[in-house]
């Protein structure tokens, strides 16, 4: 069996380098390049850590959880990966959770943090979760980092959706159309609210009516883009296009226009906030702004570990890359 000292003298370090490098320390002092090094000589030798005997000598387990309101999301694919892959580079294994329970307030969530199952937390918190009970429910038991969301205590990790929001709108507004409306989220959401915001700052800056009843605060799922297509679609002057505030939405806009008889993009173009493999499979296909969902799950394992290490909770927005248009067949200038 490979030890330290095999590692040490294939990466050409110290045993004590090899060490920091594969127990992930956030405090060792050494290269990107020399971390690598390590890693790649690890693989070679055939190197295993005692993860038990480390765990019981470090009281750690080198096991982060992430915990999302469900795994079969496809928008929580491109996040799960940026964790796992971060986790990996630190030395860490992921744990994937999604159930109720596992939510905070749950038997299984309290049993995850009071028994030491994990060194700490990714949360992406449902939508509309009350910050302070969140907040409530982790205490100080372990680490946590937050997606989307800000709790106090913890640190948290979010995207820029207030630009997203006015790139999408500001496509259409490029395309020609002047009515568009807001399929949103819930308003108790930080996300949706910002959404709705950049929305608006698109479509006030263009001289364009901001009417109320052209913006819905449903939610995120498909159903709640039925609803919304449905509110928006009655008016006595429905709008020539909708920004959904995110794309499984979109996915509902789609069906619910479909079933009202507007055809898309001809009666009604249709542009979501996030990106997804199922975008690309919608009829017609969605156009779409993506959004840097990898490299926040990268970002947040890796306040994760500073959080982790003691230094003081912090904030982060990751800008880059920044939203970018994704062109489909979902819109089209305005035929009416």
């Amino acid at each position: 069996m490979a030890k330290l000292s095999d590692v040490a003298a294939r990466a050409g370090v110290s045993v004590s380098a090899v060490s920091r490098v594969l127990s992930g320390d956030p405090a060792a002092r050494l290269s990107e390049a020399t971390r690598e090094r390590v890693r790649r000589a690890a693989a070679e030798v055939g190197y295993h850590p005692n993860f038990a005997g480390r765990a019981l000598k470090l009281a750690r387990t080198d096991v982060i959880a992430l915990v999302v309101p469900d795994v079969t999301n496809a928008l929580f694919t491109e996040l799960t990966r940026g964790v796992e892959d971060e986790a990996v580079a630190r030395g860490c294994v992921m744990l994937l959770a999604r159930s109720e329970d596992m939510q905070p307030g749950g038997p299984m969530f309290d049993r995850l943090l009071g028994e030491g199952r994990v060194d700490g937390i990714v949360l992406q918190p449902r939508d509309g979760a009350d910050p302070a009970a969140l907040a409530e429910a982790v205490g100080e038991r372990a680490p946590l980092v937050t997606i989307h969301q800000e709790i106090p205590g913890a640190g948290s990790v979010v995207v820029p959706d207030a630009l997203a929001a006015r790139r999408a709108t500001e496509h259409l507004i490029a395309l020609g159309h002047r009515r568009i409306g807001f399929a949103g989220g819930l308003s108790a959401s930080p996300s949706a609210r910002r959404r709705a915001d950049g929305f608006l700052a698109a479509v006030l800056e263009a001289g364009l009516p901001a009417e109320p009843g052209l913006v819905t605060w449903r939610g995120y799922r498909e159903a709640d883009g039925r609803a919304s297509a449905a509110e928006l679609l009655a008016r006595r002057e429905p709008p020539t296009a909708v920004v959904a505030a995110n794309v499984n939405a979109a996915v509902g806009v789609l069906a619910q226009a479909r079933a009202q008889g507007f055809a898309v993009p001809r009666d009604l173009s249709v542009v979501a906030i996030h990106d997804a493999w199922t975008a690309e499979h919608t009829w017609p296909p969605l156009t779409c702004v993506r959004m840097p969902l990898y490299e926040l799950g990268r970002t947040a394992v890796a306040l994760l570990a500073e959080v982790a290490a003691g230094r003081p909770v912090a904030h982060r927005a990751v800008e880059d890359p920044a939203p970018a248009l994704v062109e489909r067949a979902s819109t089209a200038p305005p035929a009416r």
